[in-house]
């Protein structure tokens, strides 16, 4: 079993940068990959970004392409995600979950309880 959890939401203003945090314990070898997911107020949950165990394959939303850069610490077992030059648009609680090498939310499972980002202009 796998247990997720995340870390390092907060409120910051438009231009500001964040490093979320996913702690992943138990058998995260299970599936090739860990992913970040969004969901803002009143939408569906949407992909962010996925990166394998390995690190040879990363893939980004077109939306924070170029923004955002998710990593790996092996040693803490732990996947971040950081985000900068953010927008009043990246406002959401932010997940992490792992799955496929795959941009389908329904195809990821053990979801972390999830960490709000807000952006404010």
């Amino acid at each position: 079993q796998v247990q997720l959890v995340e870390s390092g939401g907060g409120l910051v203003q438009a231009g500001d940068s964040l490093r979320l945090s996913c702690a992943a314990s138990g058998r995260t070898f299970s599936s090739p990959a860990v992913g970040w997911f969004r969901q803002a107020p009143g939408k569906e949950r949407e992909f962010v970004s996925y990166r394998s165990w390995s690190g040879r394959s990363t893939y980004y939303a077109d939306s924070v392409k170029g923004r955002f850069t998710i990593s790996r610490d092996n040693a803490k077992n732990t996947v971040y995600l950081q985000m900068n030059s953010l927008k009043v648009e990246d406002t959401a609680i932010y997940y992490c979950a792992i799955g496929p090498l795959s941009t389908v939310v329904a195809a990821y499972s053990s979801w972390g309880p999830g960490t709000q980002v807000t952006v404010s202009s």
